[in-house]
């Protein structure tokens, strides 16, 4: 089956959508992007995009702080996104990856004077991790970035060197994941997720200003833990918390909801994924395949959308 992308102001088959080797994005990754999903819902006979219009605010908000001018609207954003998709013609879940770019074919490390692009494709994708079992984590040697570095409220394409030395180190250990902690030794987040606790039935998360992706699913557990009566606070997370926590997950559009079951070679509760975190997980997975009407706004049907 052909795919296709959007680059240069077309949609073209994806093995023409081409960069030249002296793109400044490429040679020193100034380049913004978002992760979205799309889910393929039988019934529907459709996929419905994951809180597409929050992803591209979020992205617009990175193009600030990276000193790109978009050449596209939100509205033209979305509009772009399931006209690709839809061309695709994918019958099962999809990621979406829309790239903001410094487009320049030019040496020298800056941000102005450069011309700027946007391109985007969409390939199938089902789980990035495990979810049929707990995961087992590991403090990271490496230290994350941090706001006055690389501010990570931006999903600045250079920035993913940081999480990539994380995560290889874990897997290369015998982990599934990474978790980093900032520069004051606090929990800051996993390689490419954020991260919870849960606590005597609270669940705890560390703040926005703790260096972390202001995450798109981190937004969205926290209204469904609110839905089910549940407190959650956000704070710093001292690395022994992980250790003494009843529970312990990920969220992110890559690894959707993944519990912890092990850090460091210590057990996360009893060992089992817990009862908090089966019970958020099922609702997200209703919320995002379009089965719970409170927020069918948040799920964008592409047939509909793309037309």
């Amino acid at each position: 089956m052909s795919r296709f992308a959007y680059l240069k102001g077309r949609i073209i088959p994806m093995e023409e959508a081409k960069i030249s080797v002296a793109t400044h994005a490429f040679l020193y990754g100034t380049a913004c992007f978002e992760g979205i999903r799309g889910y393929w819902v039988p019934e529907k006979d459709d996929i419905l995009i994951f809180r597409m219009k929050e992803h591209y605010e979020r992205l617009l908000n990175s193009c600030r702080i990276l000193r790109i001018t978009p050449m596209l609207s939100l509205e033209e954003l979305c509009r772009l996104t399931c006209r690709v998709v839809a061309k695709n013609g994918d019958k099962e879940d999809v990621y979406i990856r829309p790239v903001f770019y410094k487009s320049t074919e030019a040496i020298g490390v800056k941000l102005t004077g450069l011309d700027d692009d946007f391109l985007l494709f969409a390939v199938p994708m089902g789980e990035y991790l495990d979810l049929s079992k707990g995961l087992r984590a590991k403090v990271s040697s490496w230290r994350h970035l941090e706001d006055n570095a690389i501010p990570m409220r931006a999903k600045i394409n250079g920035c993913y060197v940081n999480a990539a030395l994380a995560k290889s180190e874990a897997l290369e250990d015998g982990y599934d994941e990474a978790i980093f902690l900032s520069s004051d030794g606090h929990v800051c987040e996993g390689s490419a997720e954020n991260i919870f606790i849960v606590r005597r039935g609270t669940l705890i998360t560390p703040p926005v200003h703790a260096d972390i992706l202001e995450g798109i699913t981190r937004d969205t557990v926290i209204h469904l833990a609110q839905d089910l009566g549940l407190p959650v606070v956000e704070r710093l997370i001292d690395r022994s918390e992980l250790y003494v926590a009843d529970e312990v997950f990920f969220v992110g559009t890559g690894a959707q909801f993944s519990p912890v079951t092990e850090i460091d070679h210590r057990q996360v509760g009893s060992g089992e994924i817990g009862p908090i975190s089966k019970e958020l997980q099922k609702y997200y997975f209703d919320v995002v395949r379009g089965r719970v009407d409170k927020y069918s706004s948040w799920c964008t049907p592409v047939k509909e959308y793309a037309d």
